[in-house]
C-alpha cells in the first residue's frame, strides 16, 4: 500500500479500523469509477478528480463553463456509474420552491369520503441532484436548496425530513450568459465545497470527442459503485491524517485573504474567505489524498485545491478588476506570501 508519511507534528493517526485488503478494495472501486466516467468524458481529468473529491468529502460542487462543454453529461455519467438515485432539475425563471422540495396534495379517502393532505416528495429526495443552470432561477427558489445542502434535511409544512444518504448536489451555471440570470448569493456560494471550472478541450481531446460522439454507438459508463461503498469511503476520508503544521498552514492561507494594507492581497481582495473555507480545504485535501491512495495529507494536496476552494469565496476589489488581475494571480500571490510548513 502506498502511504505518504504525514507532515511533522501530526496528531492524528492513519485509519486503523480497516484492513489493508479493505483499503485496497475501496481504492480499486474508486479507480474504476474514474475510468468509467473517463469512457464518456474525454480529457477533463482534473475536473473528474475534483468532482470525486467533492463526493468523497460529502460536499457539493458548482460546475462552471460555457455551453457545450459537457457539464450536464458529466453529472449524468457519474449517476450512470453509481447505483444511486439521480434526479435532474432544470432551473428556470418560473421554478418555485415546491417544484424542488415537494408539495402537499389534497386527496380523498374513497371509503370514508374524508379529505386529507398527503405530501408528495420533490426531486430533492435523491442521492445525486443535478441543479442545471441554477443561476437562471430567482433567489427564493435558489434558497430552497440552502437547508438541504447544509443540513441534509428539508423542512416542509413544519416537518423536518431527512434526505437520502449520500446526498450530493451538483449545480451548473453559464458564466457568460447574463440576461435573465440571478447571481448566486454569497451564503449559497459558500455551501459549495468546490467551484469547478470546465475549460475548452485541447485539440487532441476535441478530435477524440468528435470521433466518439458522431458514430453509430456512444460510450456508456457501467455501474461500478453503490451507496454503501461511497458511505464507507466517505467515513475513511475523515480518518486521513492531517498534521498540526498543515492545519496551521491552511488557517494562515485563509486568513491571508482578509489582508489589509498596501500589499497586493490588501489591494486586490475586497473581502476574504471565512472559516468554512478552511474546513473545505481540509476535507478536500483529505479526499484528494485518499483518492490518490495516501493516508496522509501533504502540502501538494492543499495547494492543488486552493483555487477551487477559494475562487467563489473571495470578492476581488475594483482595483483588481481595473488592473485585470485574475483569481489565479491572487492565489499565486497568496502562496508566495504565506510560508510553507518547515520553511522560513
Amino acid at each position: 500500500m502506498q502511504t505518504t508519511a504525514p507532515e511533522k507534528n501530526a496528531h492524528e493517526q492513519a485509519p486503523n479500523k480497516s484492513t489493508e485488503q479493505q483499503l485496497q478494495q475501496h481504492w480499486q472501486q474508486l479507480d474504476r469509477l474514474a475510468r468509467e466516467i473517463g469512457k464518456v468524458i474525454v480529457g477533463q481529468h482534473d475536473v473528474v478528480e475534483q468532482m470525486l473529491i467533492c463526493l468523497l468529502a460529502r460536499g457539493h460542487a458548482l460546475l462552471e463553463g460555457v455551453p457545450g462543454l459537457g457539464k450536464t453529461l458529466l453529472v449524468k455519467t457519474l449517476a450512470d456509474a453509481s447505483a444511486m438515485a439521480f434526479k435532474r432539475v432544470q432551473f428556470t425563471p418560473d421554478l418555485m420552491p415546491g417544484d424542488i422540495l415537494g408539495n402537499e396534495i389534497l386527496e380523498e379517502d374513497h371509503a370514508t369520503g374524508k379529505r386529507f393532505f398527503k405530501f408528495q416528495r420533490g426531486p430533492i429526495f435523491t442521492n445525486i441532484l443535478l441543479a442545471d443552470e441554477i443561476n437562471r432561477t430567482p433567489p427564493k427558489t435558489q434558497a430552497a436548496l440552502l437547508e438541504s445542502m447544509q443540513e441534509y434535511a428539508v423542512t416542509v409544512a413544519g416537518e423536518t425530513m431527512k434526505l437520502p444518504d449520500p446526498y450530493f448536489v451538483l449545480a451548473t451555471q453559464n458564466p457568460i450568459e447574463q440576461a435573465g440570470t440571478y447571481p448566486l448569493p454569497e451564503a449559497q456560494l459558500d455551501r459549495f465545497l468546490l467551484n469547478i471550472h470546465i475549460d475548452y478541450p485541447d485539440e487532441r481531446d476535441e478530435i477524440e470527442i468528435l470521433r466518439a460522439t458522431t458514430g453509430s454507438q456512444s460510450a456508456q459508463a457501467e455501474t461500478c459503485v453503490d451507496a454503501e461503498t461511497l458511505l464507507a469511503a466517505q467515513a475513511l476520508v475523515r480518518e486521513v491524517s492531517v498534521s498540526d503544521d498543515l492545519y496551521r498552514y491552511i488557517a494562515q492561507l485563509v486568513r491571508a485573504t482578509r489582508a489589509d494594507g498596501d500589499g497586493n492581497l490588501g489591494r486586490w481582495i475586497k473581502w476574504g474567505a471565512g472559516p468554512r473555507a478552511g474546513q473545505a480545504l481540509v476535507l478536500a485535501a483529505r479526499a484528494r489524498a485518499f483518492l490518490q491512495r495516501r493516508l496522509a495529507v501533504t502540502r501538494a494536496d492543499v495547494q492543488a485545491l486552493l483555487l477551487p476552494v477559494l475562487r467563489h469565496r473571495m470578492l476581488l476589489s475594483f482595483q483588481a478588476q481595473a488592473d485585470g488581475v485574475s483569481v489565479q494571480q491572487v492565489i499565486d500571490e497568496l502562496l508566495a506570501t504565506v510560508a510553507e510548513p518547515g520553511r522560513d
